[in-house]
């Protein structure tokens, strides 16, 4: 599959099937014991394709009457990379089924605010040919 196609194939259908927009009540229902408690919804976001690698965003989206504060975002690299529920060798392997590919790693960036309402938070998969 060529890079040119691949926001071809991640449309949002896919995108939310990949994750799933009740998620984030999980995530927060298992940290926080409540999922109104949590700040933000998390969506998923194909954002570039380059060589061997997808570039996805988890999109913070300030929930209404929450604040999105960085001090909330900011440690959660370090959260996704190891949280069942976000769950990111499951979502490996679930990339490499629609694109009958194999996922060899993949890696977590850094928070970044796009604006007031919406952090950022970069993950990367790698990936080459089945074989």
């Amino acid at each position: 599959m060529t890079v040119n196609h691949f926001s071809d194939v991640f449309t949002p259908e896919i995108l939310r099937n990949l994750f799933p927009e009740d998620r984030a009540d999980a995530f927060f229902e298992a940290l926080y014991g409540d999922a109104e408690d949590g700040a933000y919804d998390i969506r998923l976001a194909f954002n570039k394709a380059e060589d061997n690698t997808l570039y996805f965003d988890f999109l913070l989206e300030q929930r209404p009457g929450k604040c999105l504060a960085c001090n909330v975002t900011h440690g959660l690299p370090m959260v996704f990379e190891r949280h069942p529920i976000i769950n990111l060798n499951g979502l490996a392997r679930e990339i490499e089924g629609v694109l009958q590919m194999e996922c060899t790693g993949w890696k977590v960036g850094t928070t970044r605010e796009k604006n007031r309402q919406i952090h950022k938070l970069p993950v990367q998969f790698s990936l080459s040919p089945r074989k």
